[in-house]
């Protein structure tokens, strides 16, 4: 391998070249930092709703771990697992709706922090086989799953997520304190701070918006005496993996909308790694270029069955990284390898997940509240890649009509059997099958050259 930069592009390190380590290594940090609070985040929000605090340490040294094993798999590529990229791993938003509803449920039914645990793992562990199964057929399935539908998804999970950082930001659910001053005060200095650094004319301090914004806030409510850290302290040395911690459970009524986010998801991945293809100077068409997508959302499967294995929640690639390529200039798949080292090295020692998990509610919901809208916007962009004509138009009133029907008047489902309430309480699923359908219904089987235009505006679009 090249040792020495290349001159004659816009890259400053090429895909296949080895920097040199202490180049390596700063730029491993910065695409640490640009998806440190993606990695975290999720199992922040998931262990405050369900009360899984006791754990909380742990769940996020477990997150920190796998992103940092599965990085290393996407950029050291196994036969066929692995994009052989920058493809860092982190927690997946797409999945919190989902997760939530049902932790939420076991516990309904009297189900301790263990059993919840053990339901929504092993529900991940089984949905990432519908990942590992789809990354074979990713071409096929671009008549069922179009972009109009994978926006659509998108849309919804943002939007029916925006309730969650809200909440987080006025205190909490259920908490005593919900809505006072001092959590609006908090909350909206995280979200002023965030849009004030993403303005920044400095490349690296947008991308590092949101750690700056949550950093500012965990200060500002520690100044307020919001921060406790009594007991948090009091941590083992190093974490310990173990497999299937919680145990194993599985229901079917509340796999179904988990498996749905899993081929959305998968769909997502192809998008980014086009991206990540185009600024790494690597093919975006032939057979070279569709065995790297296959490979790479085949790596995301195995590192979401990891992630369930080891007891943290499903894992996706990231699209922020591609960014921190850009900017950099550095698109070596080597610095995946000092990515993982990293993030592993931070999930080893439970004190920074005991420190993490000392961050008020407020804080994160500040700075949630930006990333959920995001997500929805991203959805917004994907759509508006489509030509809206009246049958799209159609897909696109009925799915949201129905989806966010159910989430504001969860009520509607009350009569129904309870498979059927598992299943579409959730307002992703619903929009999400819906969007499905009606597409199928709606939509003749695409010629090759405009399945292609589609792939491209999808790439685009992520």
């Amino acid at each position: 391998m090249s040792e020495h930069p290349h001159g004659d592009t816009e890259l400053v390190y090429q895909l296949e070249d080895r920097p040199q380590p202490a180049v390596a290594l700063y730029a491993g940090l910065q695409h640490v930092l640009a998806s440190f609070v993606g990695i975290i985040t999720p199992t922040l929000i998931i262990g405050g709703v369900l009360g899984l605090g006791d754990y909380l340490p742990y769940l996020i040294s477990m997150a920190l771990m796998v992103s940092g094993v599965g990085t290393f798999i996407q950029a050291r590529r196994f036969g066929p697992v692995g994009a052989g990229m920058i493809c860092v791993q982190g927690t997946s938003f797409a999945f919190l709706s989902t997760i939530l509803a049902a932790g939420l449920l076991v516990k309904g039914n009297g189900g301790t922090p263990e059993q919840m645990m053990a339901m929504l793992f092993g529900l991940c562990l089984v949905g990432a086989l519908v990942e590992i199964v789809i990354s074979q057929f990713i071409g096929k399935l671009r008549r069922v799953i179009t972009p109009l539908v994978t926006g659509v998804v998108v849309t919804t999970i943002g939007v029916s997520l925006i309730k969650v950082g809200m909440t987080d930001l006025a205190g909490g659910f259920n908490s005593p304190t919900l809505g006072h001053w001092q959590n609006l005060l908090v909350g909206g200095t995280v979200l002023i701070t965030v849009i004030a650094f993403n303005r920044s004319k400095h490349p690296m301090l947008r991308i590092s918006s949101i750690l700056i914004g949550i950093l500012t806030g965990y200060l500002l409510a520690s100044a307020m005496g919001m921060v406790s850290l009594e007991g948090k302290l009091n941590q083992p040395l190093i974490s310990v993996p173990i497999p299937f911690r919680f145990g194993f459970d599985f229901d079917w009524g509340l796999f179904v909308p988990v498996a749905l986010i899993y081929a959305i998801t998968a769909i997502e991945t192809a998008g980014d790694i086009t991206a990540n293809c185009m600024v790494t100077k690597q093919p975006v068409e032939g057979e070279s270029y569709l065995q790297r997508v296959k490979r790479g959302i085949l790596g995301d499967g195995i590192n979401s069955m990891l992630a369930a294995v080891f007891t943290t929640f499903p894992n996706t690639t990231f699209s922020q990284n591609n960014s921190v390529i850009q900017i950099t200039g550095i698109a070596s798949r080597y610095i995946g390898y000092y990515i993982a080292l990293i993030l592993v090295l931070l999930g080893l020692f439970p004190i920074v997940g005991a420190l993490l998990s000392t961050i008020p509610k407020p804080v994160i919901g500040g700075a949630t509240l930006v990333m959920f809208g995001t997500v929805a916007a991203a959805g917004i962009k994907i759509i508006a890649q489509e030509r809206l004509d009246r049958h799209k138009l159609m897909i696109m009133a009925v799915s949201f009509g129905t989806g966010l029907g159910v989430m504001m008047v969860p009520e509607v489902l009350k009569q129904a059997p309870s498979i059927v309430q598992s299943i579409f309480s959730s307002p992703v699923t619903t929009s999400g099958i819906t969007a499905v359908v009606m597409t199928l219904l709606f939509t003749p089987a695409p010629s090759p050259a405009k399945q292609e235009r589609a792939a491209m505006a999808q790439a685009e679009a992520n």
